[in-house]
């Protein structure tokens, strides 16, 4: 089975409640349980899953769902604020290698592990990006993060170079991370040798030390 489909734990601590009172504490579960169901049904490949669906997974009624979230809009940002709590951590950490060279090299490391860890639920975001506005800002703020960091520590003289950046841009984005690992079908290791061969042969037509 591809990794990409296997049911991992749910990326963050377990539910702490606010409070001593049992009504809100139970309240709190319920919101927890919807959205675990929800990273759940992803991952197991349930790419547009209704409210119905959730609300089975999640082992509650309908009517809980919809007095926690107004639709399943809102559960998909909640979703995606959970994500960014996990991810950005990794995302935003320095990069320790020291010539740019190996950055970049790292950099590929470090997307692989941060892709694979919320694939699934990438995957679904990509696809209701187009019905959603929130979606939509999410994606082009994550379009700008990558391209902010690279210029962090490229040189001017690759980042002047609009076709060689975009080219370096292009491969590190996790549309090119899907298509090598759910397209090709190849696996993390290789997808991530893959993707160094590229940039390997990139660095060497920059010309740039």
């Amino acid at each position: 089975m591809s990794t990409t489909t296997q049911k991992k734990k749910t990326p963050w601590p377990a539910f702490e409640a606010e409070t001593d009172d049992g009504r809100r504490q139970r309240s709190g579960r319920s919101r927890r349980k919807i959205i675990e169901a929800l990273f759940d049904l992803m991952r197991e490949g349930e790419m547009s899953p209704t409210a119905v669906i959730v609300a089975e997974r999640a082992d509650v009624g309908l009517r809980t769902v919809f007095r926690h979230f107004e639709d399943m809009e809102s559960i998909f940002e909640e979703m995606t604020e959970d994500l960014k709590a996990v991810t950005m951590p990794k995302i935003l950490a320095p990069l320790q290698s020291e010539t740019w060279q190996d950055k970049l090299m790292e950099a590929i490391d470090r997307n692989a592990e941060v892709y694979e860890e919320v694939f699934p639920m990438q995957v679904a975001l990509i696809i209701r990006r187009f019905q959603s506005d929130f979606l939509t800002k999410q994606y082009k703020s994550e379009v700008n993060l990558l391209r902010k960091s690279l210029k962090s520590f490229l040189p001017k003289e690759i980042v002047q170079n609009r076709t060689l950046f975009a080219a370096i841009e292009v491969n590190l984005t996790f549309a090119t991370w899907r298509r090598l690992r759910q397209d090709q079908n190849l696996s993390v290791a290789n997808a991530t040798e893959t993707l160094k061969l590229i940039m390997t042969s990139l660095i060497n037509m920059s010309d740039v030390d």
